[in-house]
């Protein structure tokens, strides 16, 4: 009799914790957060999402956080406006949001409303662009001064070291195009018969990139190849060509992001080559569950990119 009591006790404390187990496993795949919050509020200030690559990765946050139904996603779009955009911070941080992500369109100009809220007790998740100081608690970020380098090399190495280059730049104000001309114009200076001719700006959008190649070419700047910050911009650049008469294949067109446009014109050679430059939004999603859970995240976390050219354009699948 008491051993069948023992058995039956045995097997009721088994199905116990299979029972537990099942339920924590099916919570954990759910993405229940287990830091002591039952819901929480995530907020994005975007600097606009008239740029593809900007919506996409707002698109892909937005499906991270849907593994945690306890998780509010809140996105803002600053359409391309500094001002509006630190006003949006300003505003997700009076919402008391539990973490701010945010790509500030002016680095510097940003910077105090970043710190304040910094300084509040928010985590500050800064993703692909920076501030002028340490008030955020993480950056995730491919290295932009690297592919810029990079790019230049390429260029350089395919005008066989003599040619003139225009570039055709991202946000002015923004840390990422302020490190892609940095980083290209340092080491193009290795290469004495290289020359930039001009600078244009096309703020990361097609249609800026089609008025900024267009002025170039009406200005009768020489160019042998363009560099252009986004492929965003590159499309713009193609565009322009075309519109004036001249074939993308007589000029060593560069971009980066190395979307599914790049890859077709790359394929066809109305593109030389692009950087690999993910959205860094699973990385930065990433980030944000482990703050959330009350962990360290590194200050710096670096996504790794890549040159696409012919030799693997195949081989590689597009970002989006």
């Amino acid at each position: 009799m008491m051993n069948k009591l023992l058995q039956k006790h045995l097997f009721i404390s088994a199905v116990r914790v299979f029972l537990f187990l099942a339920v924590s496993l099916q919570s954990a795949h759910a993405g229940h957060l287990t830091h002591g919050q039952e819901n929480v509020i995530v907020g994005f200030a975007q600097d606009t999402l008239a740029n593809d690559w900007r919506k996409a990765q707002v698109d892909e946050l937005t499906a991270e956080f849907k593994k945690y139904p306890n998780i509010k996603f809140i996105v803002t779009d600053a359409g391309g406006n500094s001002a509006k955009q630190i006003q949006d911070i300003e505003d997700l941080a009076y919402q008391k949001v539990d973490v701010l992500i945010t790509s500030p369109r002016n680095g510097v100009a940003s910077t105090p409303a970043i710190s304040r809220v910094y300084k509040q007790g928010i985590p500050v998740v800064l993703i692909t662009r920076t501030i002028s100081n340490q008030d955020y608690t993480t950056l995730v970020t491919p290295d932009d001064y690297k592919i810029a380098g990079k790019a230049a090399e390429f260029i350089a190495n395919k005008l066989s070291g003599k040619g003139n280059v225009l570039i055709i730049r991202g946000v002015p104000t923004a840390t990422t195009a302020i490190a892609r001309t940095e980083g290209f114009l340092n080491k193009i200076k290795q290469y004495p018969g290289m020359k930039v001719t001009a600078i244009k700006n096309g703020n990361y959008l097609r249609g800026d990139a089609i008025s900024a190649t267009e002025s170039a070419i009406f200005e009768k700047v020489p160019f042998d190849a363009i560099y252009a910050q986004s492929d965003s911009m590159a499309i713009g650049v193609r565009i322009a060509l075309k519109k004036t008469g001249i074939s993308p294949k007589s000029k060593l067109i560069v971009g980066i992001d190395y979307i599914s446009a790049a890859r077709e014109a790359i394929k066809k050679g109305d593109q030389a080559a692009s950087f690999v430059y993910p959205t860094c939004a699973k990385e930065a999603a990433s980030a944000v569950i482990k703050i959330l859970h009350g962990k360290k995240v590194p200050k710096k976390i670096l996504v790794e990119s890549k040159m696409i050219t012919k030799r693997n354009v195949n081989d590689v699948a597009p970002i989006f």
